[in-house]
């Protein structure tokens, strides 16, 4: 678990830091956005040198007042799906937060659009039973700059 933690930390990080670089260089340039992001479709192509992949936020859903045995098993299935969507090349990186915060998990996805995404974490147990809550946001890297395996 501690391993996991370090691992998210990290990749919280690095999300903050591109996302500080990126509003760095827009402002030096003038512009109040990356020129790569179509702000009128989220959904919409990046030019070729970037691949898009979806950022899942996770948050504490409305609905927590399941005993430990029904959360034990909402949590379990909740798992089950992560590993199949994980098998499938669906989700690349998933990881739980650390702190007492309503900032849960986070998943970076890979999918058409975000229609398809959606589709995948609405039948997730926690979901379901409203433990947990989503939002997704388009996400691009470089092609090639990381190796997701």
């Amino acid at each position: 678990m501690r391993i996991l933690n370090c691992v998210t930390n990290f990749l919280m990080r690095k999300i903050l830091f591109l996302a500080a670089v990126v509003f760095c260089f827009s402002a030096i340039a003038g512009t109040s956005s990356p020129t790569f992001i179509n702000k009128t479709n989220a959904d919409s192509t990046a030019p070729e040198e970037m691949k898009k992949y979806w950022l899942v936020l996770l948050y504490r859903g409305t609905t927590r007042s399941q005993d430990s045995i029904t959360a034990s098993r909402i949590q379990q299935a909740h798992m089950n799906n992560i590993n199949r969507l994980a098998s499938e090349g669906k989700i690349i990186m998933a990881g739980p937060m650390g702190g007492k915060g309503d900032l849960r998990g986070i998943f970076i996805m890979d999918g058409k659009d975000s229609t398809e995404i959606a589709g995948h974490i609405k039948v997730d147990s926690a979901v379901v039973t409203g433990r947990l809550r989503f939002e997704i946001h388009p996400w691009w890297t470089a092609k090639g700059k990381y190796e997701f395996k």
